[in-house]
Order: C-alpha cells, then sequence, then structure tokens
C-alpha cells in the first residue's frame, strides 16, 4: 500500500470540501451521501483514463511531461505561459482537462445522469485532482511516477 492509508478518492472527497460537495449533490439531484458516490466514480474514472492515456502511445510522451512536471522540484510555469491549460497549472492540468470529457460521459452511461450535468461535476473535480496531485507529489519529494501519485491498483 501506499505511504498514506487515504485512497486517492479520499483525498479529493477531502480536498472538495463540503461546500463543493453540497454543489456537486445539488447539481446532480441528490444528497450528499449520492454525491460522495458520484464522486468517488467520477475520480476513480478519470484517474483510469489518466492511467489509459500513460498507455498509449499517442498520449504517453504528454502524460509522462505532465507527471515528470508535477513530480519535479521545480515550480511549473506559471499563467499564460504555461503549455496545460488552467491558469498556474502546467501539462497536468491540461491532460486532466482532455480526459475530463471521457470520465464525465462514462459515469453519464453508468449512472443514467444528463451527460451535461456530469460534464460540469467533472469539471469541479479537476482543480482538485490536480491539487491532490501536486500535494502527493510534493510530499514524495519529487520521487515516483503516475501509479504512486494515483495509489496502488485501480479501484
Amino acid at each position: 500500500m501506499s505511504e498514506s492509508s487515504h485512497s486517492f478518492q479520499d483525498e479529493v472527497l477531502a480536498e472538495l470540501g463540503e461546500d463543493r460537495l453540497a454543489e456537486i449533490a445539488a447539481l446532480a439531484g441528490t444528497d450528499t451521501a449520492g454525491a460522495r458516490a458520484l464522486v468517488d466514480g467520477s475520480v476513480a474514472e478519470l484517474s483510469g483514463e489518466l492511467r489509459q492515456a500513460a498507455a498509449e502511445p499517442g498520449s504517453a510522451d504528454e502524460v509522462k511531461a505532465a507527471v515528470d512536471e508535477v513530480t519535479s522540484e521545480e515550480p511549473p510555469l506559471q499563467g499564460v505561459a504555461s503549455f496545460g491549460g488552467l491558469a498556474a497549472g502546467g501539462l497536468m492540468a491540461g491532460v486532466l482537462t482532455k480526459l475530463a470529457r471521457p470520465a464525465a460521459n462514462a459515469v453519464a452511461k453508468r449512472t443514467g445522469l444528463p451527460p451535461a450535468t456530469m460534464n460540469r461535476a467533472v469539471d469541479l473535480l479537476v482543480p482538485v485532482v490536480l491539487a491532490v496531485l501536486t500535494r502527493r507529489a510534493t510530499a514524495r519529494k519529487g520521487g515516483g511516477g503516475l501509479g504512486d501519485l494515483l495509489g496502488g491498483g485501480k479501484k
């Protein structure tokens, strides 16, 4: 098991906080327990999409560069100078943003929720997932790869 007894999904839920969890619950028309399950499934799907992208020849280099950036000792480029998209998010923000739609669509299909609702929910999760990845990378002092950042095997 990883250094932490908390799963990646648990850390995202903790980082998300009650206010944003309530926002997702309202968006999905459910209670906080339903929102927690939705977040857990969405984070698992997004993590799976990230692992899959890392394994595919067409996107592996981009994912590796994003992981290297997150795990490096150097802070990422900021603002418009970054290649990744979200301001100050760097490459990993761009990778997560690209993977958000396929993850949201998969969760929408599985849950029966409208794709637009799931797109919005996953959009709310992307900066939180990025924050947790960055915190995990910082805690590891630049070591490890994607598997270390996301935790053990697929959930």
